[in-house]
């Protein structure tokens, strides 16, 4: 057993990083890892915390690894970002921290999960810590690409880059460590386009799987106004749906644990004005997650709305590839014959600009109803 054994399908990734376990000369105080999303960011970075304090360089068994990689190590601090972005706030106390030696371990790891949310200001307070490197302090931060990183940070930072890794090995993961059917594992890994958080929840989650044929039904099904309108809605509806389910129970065990620290009677009609502006400042956050998680999920469904005309594609052009949606063969041939390769094309650049426009804060409806409309079918071409 190894720290590295859920790093799937990313040889060069481990032997570069094990390495500076292992050899002080290669080490060094900041590193970037980049890579798609589902490619394993995350998890190579914990996997590297762990393999930094433990005795054994990763042995995955031992007190220091099973802690760093679930995040409650001493001296390994975790920042997964709940909200749109980093503030400021949050980014001098890491500095902060950053300038602590390790309390119980090697080294003190600060791991930044989206290194790409920090907004201007906390970006400049993150560099000065960068600027400034201490002693027996490792930052690890994680973000989809080079681009999304602010120069001055890559320069200070060594790059590592994840691939996506294949079907079958992010298959493999999920029937060894979480006992999976292996059939619905591929299934699941091929719909999921290798993201292993996905592949899992697809795996283990009959109404996510239902969500997701929903979601496809719409390709080649919309043939007027009306139909389009209706999709938009439906589309929107289901991210509202997944949202609230996602978010329902955390929002309300976060509320209680706050009340119980607070020392608060919940069942109270009025609270003291302390307890009120804590209480209001949850909400608030809680508000701000709920809305990126929201964006997360409309964009996860035209991902998998792009990937079954991108199948249509491949089926109408002969191209001898595997298929995203293989369980969905019938489906995706109906769409091939019912398009044109260009009106497949178009409806690839539709849900494209869609996805641009809600990651520009467009509201999502909105950005729906445009590409629904794109994405009639015009007549049928074989």
């Amino acid at each position: 057993m190894s720290v590295w054994d859920d790093v799937i399908d990313q040889p060069t990734v481990v032997t570069t990083l094990d390495r500076a376990v292992r050899d002080q000369t290669a080490m060094t105080h900041g590193w970037l890892l980049t890579g798609p999303p589902g490619s394993g960011r995350s998890t190579a970075a914990r996997a590297f915390a762990a393999a930094l304090e433990c005795p054994r360089h990763g042995c995955g068994e031992c007190h220091e690894c099973r802690t760093a990689l679930d995040g409650s190590h001493a001296d390994v601090e975790i920042v997964a970002t709940a909200g749109l972005s980093i503030p400021v706030r949050q980014a001098r106390e890491l500095a902060l921290l950053a300038q602590a030696r390790p309390s119980v371990g090697a080294w003190r790891v600060i791991v930044v999960e989206d290194v790409d949310r920090l907004t201007e200001r906390a970006a400049d307070a993150l560099l000065k810590a960068l600027e400034e490197p201490v002693s027996r302090t490792v930052w690890v931060l994680c973000a989809p690409s080079l681009e999304d990183v602010i120069i001055t940070i890559r320069s200070r930072s060594r790059h590592v880059r994840l691939r996506t890794p294949s079907a079958e090995a992010v298959a493999q993961l999920l029937t060894r460590r979480n006992g999976i059917d292996p059939q619905l594992a591929l299934d699941s890994a091929r719909a999921a386009q290798s993201h292993v958080g996905l592949a899992l929840r697809l795996a283990r989650d009959e109404g996510a799987r239902e969500r997701r044929r929903e979601t496809l039904r719409f390709a080649g099904g919309i043939h007027n106004l009306g139909e389009a309108m209706t999709a938009a809605a439906t589309l929107a509806s289901i991210a509202g749906d997944e949202t609230s389910a996602a978010s329902g129970e955390r929002d309300a065990a976060e509320r209680t644990r706050l009340m119980e620290q607070l020392g608060a009677d919940p069942a109270a009609r009025t609270q003291p004005p302390h307890i009120r502006s804590q209480v209001a400042a949850l909400e608030k956050e809680q508000k701000t997650r709920a809305t990126r998680f929201g964006r997360d999920v409309v964009d996860r469904a035209l991902v998998d709305l792009l990937s079954l005309y991108r199948d249509a594609l491949m089926v109408r052009s002969g191209a001898p590839v595997d298929l995203v949606n293989a369980d969905l063969g019938d489906q995706v041939r109906d769409v091939a014959q019912s398009h044109s390769a260009e009106q497949l094309l178009n409806a690839m650049d539709a849900i494209g600009v869609a996805r641009e426009r809600i990651e520009a804060a467009v509201p999502p409806l909105l950005a729906l109803e445009s590409m629904t409309i794109s994405l009639q079918v015009k007549g049928v071409r074989v």
